[in-house]
């Protein structure tokens, strides 16, 4: 019996051990995402990066390089083009955000291109896995003047808009008035008869 108890926690022992050995490297997933809704000259540009560990092993080292956005076009407000992951668990998430701010001038259509990745898949391993961040694709930048013709609340307009409509709403509004008085002066300057 002692025997048999044996041999069943040498083979659990042997499955655990094998379940380690058999654990697939790791994988990650990396998307490029730009969250502006409109891209304006002058204004920043946001970009997240959503990192996820899909495989059973933890990535070590993962390195994130972005030179999609050159520095002669964009100014870096906050954030790392350029960034290094010491250690991303399995079935784990990270994220990371840059804000950019295109140069004055800087506008039309613009390419976002992937971002390079390079990890190791394991932390024993020593073979270095390359690969690309998803690709946001083309997006038009437009320039300040017109974003603020487009999407500004255009106040001087309006006051304008005021100033040219209120003759039109005021002098007809005086001549009725004037005649309304002049009709109730006479109105009460009549007595009033009994019948």
């Amino acid at each position: 019996m002692k025997v048999v108890a044996a041999l069943i926690a040498l083979l659990f022992v042997c499955f655990a051990n094998c379940d380690e050995q058999t654990a697939s490297p790791a994988r990650l997933l990396i998307e490029k995402k730009i969250l502006n809704k409109y891209l304006v000259e002058g204004r920043d540009i946001v970009v997240h990066y959503n990192i996820y560990n899909v495989g059973e092993s933890a990535a070590v080292n993962v390195q994130i390089s972005d030179d999609s956005l050159p520095s002669e076009h964009f100014d870096i407000v906050n954030g790392l083009n350029k960034f290094t992951i010491a250690r991303l668990a399995p079935a784990t998430n990270i994220t990371h955000t840059v804000v950019y701010r295109p140069k004055a001038g800087v506008w039309g259509r613009f390419n976002f291109t992937a971002a390079q990745v390079n990890y190791l898949r394991k932390e024993d391993s020593t073979e270095v896995q390359r690969g690309q961040t998803s690709e946001p694709g083309e997006g038009y930048i437009v320039s300040l003047k017109e974003f603020d013709r487009r999407f500004s609340p255009h106040v001087l307009d309006w006051i304008a808009f005021s100033v040219m409509t209120l003759p039109s709403l005021v002098i007809p509004f005086l001549l009725w008035f004037r005649s309304k008085s002049k009709y109730e002066a006479i109105i009460a300057s009549k007595p009033l008869k009994k019948h």
